[in-house]
């Protein structure tokens, strides 16, 4: 027994000394390790040279975003222009003791350990903000003990060159925060569509509780779990006296607007493709990381309501069609939560579409529909918001036109039509028809506005730029302005009966011929016989030298008698540079939509100067300028286009209808002297829109739009007569005419 009680005091001596030795030779470990790695760890020059990758940035000439390309969302601010309440929130949440500390928190990392070892799992946690920066920058995810080693040698090395201020305004700049946010500056505008000098105390701390988990926590993929994160950050800030009492009850009681797609916002996603389209071919694919912001010529109130009127037109014409059928179905389940379920994911696959929204039916009647929406929103929908869907309300209804519970809709708030009351919602279809408006300013060519499209996110194709279309008989003032050339005057009596040219038997719209006309009438009327007798005279070849002059491509336009009613083809883009032709007094100017490029740090990369009439731009002479505007604004004020005059009550607008055989293209191409604007409508494949569509039916009320806005408190601005015209008989003619009107050949000249 001694002898065992002899052995055992000898060991526990040397126990003790084992015990004592180990945190030492542990630290000699250490120290030779971090000899050897540290001069391997590498440079610190993507800190110290921080160039962040940003997106570009598309705006209007009034500085409204547009559209953003790039992998990372972020916008970088310096430290000194990120408010103090977000740099304090994060650090009360991530690192408080931030501007004490080395980079390394004691107290951190024995808390870590503990939860590590008592988990007996690497679950981290502790980490300073030098660390996460580090981690971020130059290290993987992967959790080992080796790469929290080498974590710990770089945040040493990032503490030891750079100040406290550097290591936050690059953590506040590069940390991923969700929705491909990199920064707290993106994050704001992407979250709250503010920026953080805007934001509230509530709007702060939710912001400031994303790095954590900016997956899975963000406040779009999981509000509430977003919102408990804030609940904790609100409480670190009261504990450190960054707030009182009374701000963090106000801040746990303000309720907070996550942006959505159904917020109000500019569409412009046309224009937005092409600057992408253009900068992407001088910078390659460094556009999207460059920081490059282009600036385009649009303006946004006029964008605004150039893409309302559009899309109101295109979904007006779509009401007086049959109806088609819901976009899908999905079964209901009889439970609340799994019924939710089945909602939401419908409603994913099937996004909104700005003001047309998706909806699943959850109860339906020939008298009312119950509908939910991607928002949360149970609706109701009754009376004149279900009459262009009877046919798929009826009990005798086609299985494909059904409308039942679980049937996938599209629903429009405001009532489509007079007779539905403000508010209340229509269920109604996407419009198969396409459009495009272009509107530009006619002394210089700056586009103020465009829109390509219905949808860009259904449909790229820009029918603005790249639609080659009949014009119809918004062609006409083109064959009017040649005539003027050739004699003719506004007072000119032209023959209006039929023509028969072999087997073509061209006919007036209205099948109405008014017999000896002149040209102020025809063209008011849009009389085709007329415009035929006109192109007999004046010649193809000559009228398609003239279009030339107005930009249109001679090749497109047909040799022969067609030519007459605007069989040629014509993009809008053109048609809005021809107009501008009689707009600005005879010149042709280029069209301008970039203004300038600049750089993320503000220096300008490109400046574009605005076309200006000169001599050598002259396209038309001023006085036959002057005079088809004359004609012009006879049809805004007596003709096809009447309504233009009585719903804006203004006399200085002019312009011309245009629709083709068929109603296949509808067009109104016209302007004030301040602003050129063409509308076109039409399917993607050429088809007709409908016996009765016409270009005043379908394209003008767009136009109206428009004008309605950019016209708002513009003076009534009459056009000044030019040298070399005078009135005479009631009528303008150029001055050097002595003879009398010149009538047209009843004949045909040619067939076409």
């Amino acid at each position: 027994m001694r002898s065992e009680s002899s052995m055992s005091g000898l060991t526990r001596p040397r126990l003790l000394v084992l015990l004592l030795a180990l945190p030492a030779l542990l630290l000699l470990v250490l120290a030779i390790a971090a000899a050897v790695v540290y001069p391997q760890l590498p440079d610190l020059e993507q800190l110290t040279d921080y160039r962040p990758k940003q997106p570009l940035r598309v705006y209007t000439a009034d500085g409204v975003q547009i559209g953003e390309f790039g992998a990372e969302r972020r916008r970088f601010l310096p430290l000194d222009q990120i408010p103090e309440p977000m740099q304090d929130a994060l650090l009360a949440i991530e690192d408080h003791e931030f501007y004490a500390h080395g980079g390394i928190s004691a107290t951190g990392i024995l808390r870590a350990l503990v939860g590590n070892l008592t988990s007996m799992s690497r679950k981290g946690g502790g980490s300073t903000l030098t660390q996460q920066l580090a981690r971020d920058f130059y290290l993987t995810k992967k959790k080992l003990y080796s790469r929290k080693f080498i974590e710990l040698l770089l945040t040493l090395k990032i503490e030891s060159q750079l100040s406290k201020g550097q290591i936050l305004e690059l953590y506040m700049n590069q940390i991923y925060l969700g929705q491909r946010a990199y920064g707290f500056e993106a994050a704001a505008r992407i979250y709250f569509g503010k920026s953080l000098k805007e934001l509230s105390i509530a709007e702060t701390a939710m912001l400031a509780g994303l790095p954590q988990n900016p997956i899975y926590a963000n406040p779009v993929v999981n509000f509430s779990r977003a919102q408990r994160r804030q609940l904790v950050v609100l409480g670190r800030m009261h504990e450190l006296g960054q707030i009182d009492a009374t701000q963090l009850a106000a801040a746990k009681a303000e309720k907070l607007h996550i942006r959505s797609p159904q917020d109000p916002r500019l569409h412009a996603e046309f224009v937005a493709e092409m600057a992408r389209q253009q900068v992407h071919a001088q910078y390659g694919e460094e556009t999207y990381t460059l920081g490059l912001n282009v600036y385009t010529s649009l303006d946004s109130r006029e964008q605004a309501a150039a893409y309302r009127g559009l899309r109101a037109s295109l979904m007006e014409h779509e009401r007086r069609k049959p109806w088609r059928g819901p976009d899908g179905h999905v079964v209901l389940a009889e439970d609340p939560a799994a019924r939710d379920a089945t909602i939401t994911k419908a409603l994913a696959e099937h996004p909104d579409q700005d003001e047309l929204r998706a909806a699943v039916v959850t109860e339906a009647s020939p008298t009312k529909v119950l509908a939910s929406l991607q928002s949360g929103e149970d609706i109701v929908i009754s009376g004149e918001g279900l009459r262009s869907v009877q046919a798929g309300l009826s009990a005798k209804a086609k299985a494909e036109l059904r409308i039942r519970p679980g049937s996938i809709v599209r629903v429009l708030r405001g009532g489509p039509t007079k007779a539905e009351p403000k508010g209340a919602w229509a269920i109604t279809q996407q419009p198969e028809a396409e459009g495009a408006l272009v509107a530009l300013e006619p002394g210089s060519g700056r586009v103020r506005a465009l829109v390509g499209g219905f949808d860009f996110a259904r449909n790229q194709f820009n029918h603005a730029s790249s639609a080659w279309r009949q014009p119809g008989s918004s062609f006409k003032p083109i064959l009017y302005s040649a005539a003027l050339e050739h004699g003719l005057t506004p007072a000119s009596v032209i023959d209006d009966e039929p023509i028969s040219i072999g087997d073509w038997e061209p006919k007036n719209s209205d099948a109405r011929y008014d017999g000896p006309i002149t040209l102020r009438q025809a063209l008011a009327r849009s009389k085709n016989m007329v415009s035929i007798r006109l192109l007999q005279q004046v010649g193809p070849s000559a009228t398609r030298d003239w279009a030339a002059r107005f930009g249109l491509d001679r090749d497109k336009q047909p040799d022969n008698l067609t030519l007459a009613l605007g069989s040629g083809a014509v993009t809008p883009m053109q048609m809005a540079s021809a107009y501008a032709v009689f707009a600005n007094g005879g010149y042709l100017l280029k069209p301008l939509l970039i203004e300038r490029i600049v750089d993320a740090k503000g220096r300008i990369l490109f400046s574009a100067e605005a076309d200006s009439p000169s001599e050598e731009k002259r396209a038309i002479p001023a006085r036959n300028a002057f005079v088809t505007a004359s004609l012009l604004q006879e049809v805004t004020r007596s003709g096809t286009a009447a309504r233009a005059s009585t719903q804006l009550r203004r006399s200085d607008i002019y312009g011309k209808t245009g629709t083709t055989n068929d109603a296949v293209d509808a067009w109104f191409a016209g302007f004030h002297p301040s602003l050129v604007a063409v509308v076109w409508m039409g399917y993607s494949q050429p088809r007709s829109l409908g016996e009765r569509e016409s270009g005043g039916g379908l394209a003008l009320p767009a136009w109206i739009e428009l004008m309605s806005e950019a016209l708002r408190g513009t003076p009534v601005q009459p056009m000044p007569a030019v040298p070399g015209v005078a009135m005479r008989d009631g009528d303008w003619v150029y001055e050097d005419e002595t003879q009398p009107p010149v009538e047209a050949p009843a004949s045909a000249a040619s067939a076409p």
